[in-house]
């Protein structure tokens, strides 16, 4: 037996907590959460290098891989508790095909689908878009889970749960799907995280407060050009372009303004009493304006994180536009916490299960 499989057989048979691997981890807002849950991390999957950077910096602890996902071998770690990961959805189409796992063979959901089938977890929890849910009228989704449920596992129906009802100052929307192996799903019962009924705002997530025990930290920050800037000037806070002057309405949306639809991402302004939009990759490009309540600036990269529920001493490494990507894309911290400590209530069922049998 190599000294690596010894290391996770010891693991595995000896950790007091649970054990996990996690795929496409970015910066670590999935991670981080589940690790506040109780769950221990065996290996951890990223392809981006300062993502990747910013988790070893972070957690040097952590057996960070990087690389491409498809070259990674699971077997040895067959047995772990649980296997999770927000797979980038990548269009594809099932129609006339019945191949199953073989059909999706090329994206990335088939890389998370054989990490299951080589890892073999009691759970697995797989997070996406919302969009997902309604992506070929429900079709896609639907084959994923039935891709699921030929590898031997039972599962939930995919769930989309609201950031704020989650301690998250944002009004961010995910899908999640949860999965447990057959021999244990009539034996357990999964409850998803409970809402809180507190809404936390931009204030929240900026001041000193319940979320955190003092004002956000400076840091870098992008800046809008000037021509930007005198527009947003005259944006109120909590408004967005249909607040400005009808003449300057048109100049600044051009054929945009003709169309339909809200556009309420566009020239906006926070306000400091609601929770922030959904953060996104940039907060100054032109459909997804984050402005400051107060001076006329996007975010900055310790605000953007604040809103995504990191830690202040969560560092992020790369240029200024990679960090607010790391961080756009994430997974808020306190929405992976409430669904980490779900998993772990999960676990102990099925550990009772287990201990049970003997």
């Amino acid at each position: 037996m190599s000294e690596t499989q010894q290391l996770i057989n010891n693991l595995l048979n000896h950790s007091t907590s649970y054990s996990s691997i996690e795929l496409f981890a970015g910066a670590g807002g999935m991670a981080l959460g589940m690790e506040r849950a109780g769950i221990k991390h065996l290996l951890l999957n990223e392809i981006d290098k300062y993502a990747v950077e910013t988790l070893r910096k972070n957690r040097p602890e952590w057996n960070v891989i990087h690389d491409d996902v498809a070259k990674i071998d699971f077997t040895p770690y067959r047995g772990i508790d649980i296997l999770t990961g927000g797979f980038p959805c990548q269009a594809f189409s099932y129609a006339g095909k019945k191949r199953g796992l073989e059909d999706t063979r090329g994206t990335l959901f088939y890389e998370f689908a054989r990490a299951l089938k080589e890892s073999k977890p009691k759970v697995f929890l797989a997070e996406n878009v919302k969009g997902l849910k309604s992506h070929d009228r429900g079709r896609t989704l639907e084959t994923m889970v039935e891709v699921f449920k030929s590898m031997g596992y039972e599962v939930l129906e995919p769930k989309v749960l609201k950031a704020i009802h989650y301690n998250v100052p944002q009004k961010r929307e995910r899908l999640f799907i949860v999965g447990i192996k057959k021999e244990y799903d009539s034996k357990v019962t999964f409850q998803w995280p409970k809402p809180s009924n507190k809404v936390y705002t931009l204030r929240d997530a900026l001041c000193k407060g319940e979320l955190y025990d003092c004002d956000v930290p400076t840091s870098i920050g992008q800046v809008y050009p000037e021509k930007k800037k005198r527009v947003l000037d005259l944006v109120p806070a909590g408004g967005y372009w249909r607040d400005l002057p009808l003449e300057i309405q048109k100049e600044y949306m051009m054929k945009s303004f003709y169309l339909g639809g809200g556009k309420t991402g566009i020239a906006r302004r926070i306000a400091w009493d609601e929770p922030s939009l959904t953060l996104t990759c940039s907060p100054a490009q032109k459909q997804t304006e984050r402005c400051h309540p107060d001076e006329t600036r996007p975010f900055t990269v310790r605000e953007y994180a604040r809103i995504q529920t990191f830690p202040d001493d969560w560092e992020f490494v790369g240029s200024m536009t990679n960090q607010y990507k790391q961080i756009g894309n994430a997974v808020p911290v306190n929405l992976a916490f409430a669904m980490g400590k779900s998993l772990v209530a999960l676990l102990d069922k099925i550990k009772k299960v287990e201990n049970e049998k003997l």
